[in-house]
C-alpha cells in the first residue's frame, strides 16, 4: 500500500502531529508514505511530492504549521491560472491530478482540511479516488465532530490576550475590543470570552445592536467598573447589517472579513464617550505550538485515519464523538455547516454570568 498525505486550507496547530501519527502508523503496517506539498500542488507540477519516513517526521509533533505547507487557493477543480494579460482564470485540473497520482502508484490519499478541503475530497471520491479525510479548523466549524485540533490552541491564545487586556484596560478605564477569528462561526469568541471573563461577546450567530453593547458598558460604569472587554468574532454582524471587510481582495477571492474591532471601538467611543482601543489577534491564533489537548487529538486523528484506510472507509472523515473516534461520510459532514447553538450551555452560562451578546 502506498498512501499520500495532503494538507490544505488555512494552517492550524496540530497539523504536524497528525502527519507524524499517520506516517508512523502507516510505516508500522509496512506501507509507503508520500507527502504532497502545498495542498495538491505537488501532484500538479506546481510543487513537489516527497517521501515521508521516520526521519522526516521525527520531532515534529510539537511544532506548529505543516511541513507539507498549505494553500487555500489550490482547488484542482478550480485551479487559478495566470494569463498573459495578467488576468486569472480557473481551470479544471482534476484529471491531471488523478493521472499523476496513478503514475506515482498512490493507492489512497489522506487529506487534512476544513470544509473547503473536504468538499474537494468529496469530489475526488466521486471521481473514483480512494480518499479519507481528517477535520482541521481552528474555527471549530466542521460538522459531525465535537471539535478539531487547532481550536483549543486558538482559544488559549485568545484567552491569554484577554487576560493581558484586562490589566491595561482597568489601569486606564478603557474599553478594549478584541477581534478574533470566526468568519461564520463564533466558537473562538464564545469560548475565549467566557473563559476570559469578557463583558461582551459578539458572534455571527447572534446579530448585535450596538446600543445594547453600549448599554452594557454604561451599566458597568454605573457599578464602578470603568473598563470593559469586548470580544468580537471577525464575522459578527449588526442587526440588519453585514460583515465588516478590509483591504482589497486578491483576484478570484471574496473580500476578506475583518476590521470589526476598529469599527466597534470608534462607534462605542462616539456613543459613550469612553476611551476605546482595538486589537486584532489575526494569524497569531494559527501560529505556535499546539496545546497538549490538540497534540493528543491530532495524533488520535492521524492514527484513526490510517485505520480507516486499512478498512477501506473511502469517502469518509474521522471525527471525535466522545469518547471515541469514528468515521462519518464526508457527504454528511458537508450537508450543514457547524454553528454555535443559541441554547447551548456555553451560551446560557455566559448570559447567566452577566456577559452581553448585544441582542
Amino acid at each position: 500500500m502506498r498512501i499520500a498525505i495532503s494538507t490544505g486550507g488555512g494552517d492550524a496547530p496540530g497539523l504536524n502531529a497528525v502527519i507524524r501519527a499517520a506516517v508512523l502508523s502507516a510505516l508500522d503496517r509496512g506501507w509507503d508514505v508520500l507527502g504532497i506539498k502545498r495542498g495538491y500542488a505537488g501532484l500538479l507540477g506546481e510543487d513537489e511530492v516527497i517521501a515521508l519516513n521516520r526521519e522526516v517526521v521525527s520531532g515534529i509533533g510539537h511544532l506548529g504549521g505543516t511541513i507539507l505547507r498549505t494553500t487555500n487557493r489550490g482547488n484542482p477543480f478550480h485551479f487559478p491560472q495566470l494569463q498573459a494579460d495578467g488576468t486569472i482564470v480557473e481551470i479544471d485540473r482534476s484529471d491531471e491530478l488523478i493521472d499523476r497520482a496513478n503514475e506515482l502508484g498512490i493507492d489512497a490519499i489522506l487529506t487534512i482540511g476544513g470544509d473547503g478541503s473536504l468538499a474537494i475530497a468529496q469530489q475526488l471520491y466521486e471521481r473514483g479516488v480512494k480518499i479519507v479525510g481528517v477535520p482541521k479548523t481552528i474555527d471549530n466549524d466542521v460538522s459531525c465532530t465535537i471539535t478539531s485540533f487547532g481550536f483549543d490552541t486558538a482559544v488559549n491564545t485568545a484567552i491569554e490576550a484577554i487576560d493581558k487586556l484586562h490589566t491595561t484596560a482597568e489601569s486606564h478605564d478603557r474599553v478594549i475590543v478584541l477581534e478574533v477569528m470566526g468568519r461564520d462561526a463564533g466558537f473562538i469568541a464564545l469560548h475565549s470570552g467566557l473563559a476570559g471573563t469578557a463583558d461582551v461577546i459578539l458572534i455571527p450567530e447572534i446579530p448585535y445592536n450596538i446600543e445594547r453593547v453600549c448599554d452594557k458598558i454604561r451599566q458597568r460604569d454605573r457599578a464602578g467598573r470603568h473598563f470593559s472587554i469586548v470580544v468580537a468574532a471577525e464575522g459578527a454582524i449588526p442587526v440588519g447589517g453585514r460583515k465588516s471587510t478590509i483591504g482589497d481582495s486578491l483576484p478570484g477571492e471574496a473580500h476578506r472579513v475583518g476590521g470589526i474591532a476598529e469599527a466597534l471601538a470608534r462607534e462605542i467611543h462616539r456613543r459613550t464617550g469612553k476611551e476605546c482601543r482595538s486589537l486584532v489577534l489575526g494569524h497569531l491564533q494559527r501560529g505556535g505550538m499546539p496545546t497538549g489537548y490538540d497534540r493528543l487529538l491530532a495524533a488520535r486523528f492521524g492514527g484513526a485515519a490510517v485505520r480507516a484506510i486499512a478498512d477501506e472507509r473511502w469517502g469518509e472523515m474521522v471525527a471525535l464523538q466522545s469518547p471515541h473516534i469514528v468515521c462519518v461520510p464526508i457527504a454528511e459532514v458537508l450537508r450543514a455547516p457547524k454553528r454555535v447553538e443559541l441554547d447551548h450551555d456555553v451560551v446560557l452560562t455566559a448570559r447567566a454570568t452577566g456577559i452581553a451578546f448585544g441582542d
